[in-house]
């Protein structure tokens, strides 16, 4: 097999520094401000001219396959519309804004702008965002979760910003709003100038007169989203030949138990996957208890107290419906693929309840207040039913 030798060309930014960053350095800048600080920088992109005009970007709003929202601050009532947006309020009226979410994927003005913020990793560098606001237009004081360039492009926008532990979020409006915003420093951005904030940073912007607010915004997944989406990876990855088999079972008197062959097998196939024992014990209770898709309880609609319920279930006794399904293994209880722990006597009664699939009215007499509570919550949901 013949070797080939690539020759790639090295690559080049394509920018010095002062395109973008104004007089500050790339090494001044990574290591003093990213994701350390904000940073007003004046004038650096200079000469600026707007990669598209007011119309182009009311006529990506109005597309179907551009992301774009509606912010309107009328009377001091917030609303929030999602696109297409076919009719925006007149440019004359104050207190609107518009956002386009990805324009550098549909204009490549847009899309060359955004590729000389490259010094940041690809994997972190995410969209070019438009904002157009008319006089006092913005989104109200709020919170980013990832890092993100404010490139004034027309006009005139105030910002405030601050760092701030109070997250506490205002009541009853469409938008994550700050309820106690308290900003430490105000800047008055034109044409060419650019603020930079890391992530957790709150600020607000308002336009004064019309103006359009370019952001550059780099993606910072959560670990769980990423966890998620590695699990699904892994689950297209999985090649586990073979089933489940108990050639040598017996007659069991404790039916609703996983069984020590059952829990041994499991561990050994799905540990290699990863996880805790515990976990395959976990995940085993709650998959083989989860009903068929199928199946559906009744829920009893029904206001009965916890004293009325005891007094009705020492008399008459209580019976898993037939739709239940109930497990155990050690302290951990399993009933229609949820999962719960249980100790001392409480553990015994539900373990009966699983093997028996019902209780007699004194063993309910023995049951503690807590797991009294639990079987009247099964009762509203109908897990369980009056014998």
């Amino acid at each position: 097999m013949r070797r080939l030798r690539l020759v790639l060309p090295r690559y080049n930014h394509g920018m010095t520094v002062n395109h973008v960053l104004g007089q500050l350095t790339l090494r001044e800048f990574m290591r003093t401000y990213w994701q350390k600080k904000p940073v007003l920088i004046r004038q650096a992109i200079s000469p600026f001219k707007p990669v598209l005009s007011r119309a182009a970007l009311f006529a990506l709003a109005a597309k179907d396959d551009v992301e774009s929202r509606l912010i309107t601050h009328f009377g001091a009532q917030w609303k929030l519309s999602h696109g297409p947006l076919l009719s925006l309020p007149p440019t004359t009226r104050k207190g609107w804004t518009i956002l386009v979410q990805g324009v550098n994927l549909h204009h490549d003005a847009a899309d060359q702008l955004l590729s000389q913020f490259r010094f940041i990793p690809d994997t972190r560098l995410d969209d070019l965002m438009i904002s157009y606001a008319t006089d006092g237009g913005g989104v109200g004081p709020h919170l980013d979760s990832y890092d993100v360039f404010l490139l004034q492009a027309y006009g005139r926008r105030r910002w405030r910003i601050g760092k701030q532990r109070d997250h506490a979020l205002v009541d009853n409006v469409p938008l994550k709003l700050l309820r106690n915003f308290a900003p430490s420093a105000e800047y008055v951005l034109e044409p060419g100038d650019m603020l930079y904030l890391p992530p957790q940073w709150a600020h607000e912007g308002v336009a004064e007169g019309e103006c359009m607010t370019y952001s550059i915004g780099f993606r910072a997944p959560s670990w769980q989203e990423l966890g998620e989406a590695y699990l699904g990876f892994l689950a297209e990855q999985v090649d586990l030949p073979g089933r489940y088999q108990d050639p040598q079972l017996r007659p069991h008197t404790r039916p609703a138990r996983i069984s020590d062959d059952m829990l041994r097998q499991a561990r050994e196939q799905l540990g290699s996957l990863g996880g805790k024992p515990r976990d395959v014990l976990i995940f085993l209770g709650e998959h083989l208890s989860e009903p068929k898709p199928s199946v559906w309880f009744p829920a009893i609609r029904s206001s009965m107290s916890l004293q009325t319920f005891n007094n009705a279930a020492r008399k008459a006794g209580l019976r898993l419906s037939r739709q239940s399904r109930m497990l155990y293994r050690d302290k951990y209880i399993f009933i229609n693929g949820e999962s719960l722990r249980a100790d001392g006597h409480d553990r015994l009664i539900l373990q009966g309840l699983a093997d028996e699939r019902s209780l007699s009215p004194q063993v309910l007499r023995e049951c503690s207040i807590d797991l009294n509570q639990t079987l009247l919550d099964w009762f509203g949901q109908g897990w369980i039913r009056f014998a």
